[in-house]
């Protein structure tokens, strides 16, 4: 059923891209590809796009943004690193809803302390440049936060939560339990885990919290947390290949490994094949996100909704742009365990190699 796009007072609302990712079942940078004839969608997928569009009667509509006066029309995305998987796909559902309403979009690398610095240094004039800027995974200082305000930007984080613009989120405590707890039912109670990079531009609190989750299910199930059974994986596939590599070369190795993302969870992956081990039948692994490969190889993983994090946020960022009044809440999104076939009980693993996929949500 198509969503509802009438307002309190009945009446009705110009549709957003975000109704018609909805009511089609896919992203909002699925629909803007599709819409815009882009490649890398399945025609079904077109069609079916194109079909909502036209019953929610919805276009975009680039010139209702452009009403404002004395503003760039742009919009600033910063992220860590630019060539990693969740950190694209973020920008592609920002990128979705800025386009659809009139917006230029900036993309821009903020490595590290320094380059963070740089981008808010008063004579670099982003706060003329572009009328708000969404912040992904880049913490900001009290020094950033107030040059933000006095330039009255538009401001939205992503991942990091700041007490004074709105952010986008999820659990990252609870993805850990989620993750610990999955391999804990079935049975497996030596659990290794893969974590984030020491320092750098993902020097960020992600793998402390998804950590906490992991250790509080083990002390739940009276297991040890051994120190031992972590490494850092740097959220590559290289890394989490090096990580696992580590883990398994062990002689008391683990018989399951949670990576903290699916990427890492990919290089376990091929680890556990360069070590002749089966995957689940010898060793279970679980990553999070729902890479777009995941469903590939099979990979049992936390699915959080990565594209609509950028979405939501640069929605934020427009209504603030458009004189609604937000104030600096935190938008928390669902997370869900996805089952497949890199999991599998340890004691009747090497018979239920290949299983269905199932959901179950916390």
């Amino acid at each position: 059923m198509a969503p509802h796009t009438g307002t309190a007072s009945g009446e009705r609302r110009r549709a957003t891209i975000e109704d018609v990712a909805a009511a089609a079942g896919v992203s909002v940078a699925t629909v803007s590809r599709a819409i815009r004839g882009l490649p890398n969608v399945a025609i079904s997928t077109r069609e079916r796009v194109s079909k909502v569009a036209d019953e929610l009667s919805y276009r975009a509509d680039p010139a209702a943004s452009r009403l404002a006066t004395g503003r760039s029309q742009s919009v600033g995305v910063a992220v860590p690193l630019l060539n990693y998987w969740y950190f694209s796909q973020v920008v592609s559902g920002a990128e979705a809803v800025l386009a659809a309403e009139g917006y230029d979009m900036i993309v821009i690398g903020v490595a590290g302390d320094d380059a963070r610095r740089a981008l808010l240094d008063g004579a670099t004039s982003i706060h003329r440049r572009v009328d708000g800027l969404v912040f992904v995974d880049v913490p900001l200082g009290d020094d950033d936060t107030e040059f933000l305000r006095s330039r009255g930007l538009a401001v939205v984080t992503v991942g990091n939560h700041n007490a004074h613009f709105p952010s986008i989120g999820i659990d990252d405590v609870a993805v850990g339990e989620i993750a610990a707890e999955h391999l804990l039912g079935l049975g497996h109670t030596r659990i290794g885990i893969i974590g984030g990079q020491t320092g750098g531009p993902l020097d960020f609190p992600v793998p402390d919290l998804r950590r906490t989750g992991y250790e509080r299910a083990l002390r739940r199930a009276r297991i040890d947390v051994d120190p031992a059974l972590e490494v850092v994986g740097n959220f590559s596939v290289l890394g989490g290949r090096d990580a696992a590599d580590s883990l398994l070369a062990t002689h008391d190795r683990p018989t399951a490994v949670f990576a903290m993302s699916d990427e890492m969870a990919f290089g376990a992956l091929l680890s556990a094949r360069e070590h002749g081990l089966d995957v689940p039948g010898e060793i279970s692994i679980v990553g999070v996100d729902d890479h777009d490969v995941s469903v590939v190889v099979g990979l049992t993983t936390v699915r959080q909704p990565v594209a609509d994090h950028g979405a939501r946020a640069a929605r934020l960022v427009i209504e603030q742009l458009t004189g609604r009044e937000v104030g600096p809440t935190r938008v928390e999104r669902p997370v869900e365990l996805v089952v497949r076939s890199t999991t599998a009980p340890l004691t009747t693993a090497r018979n239920e190699v290949h299983r269905p996929e199932t959901r179950s949500k916390p």
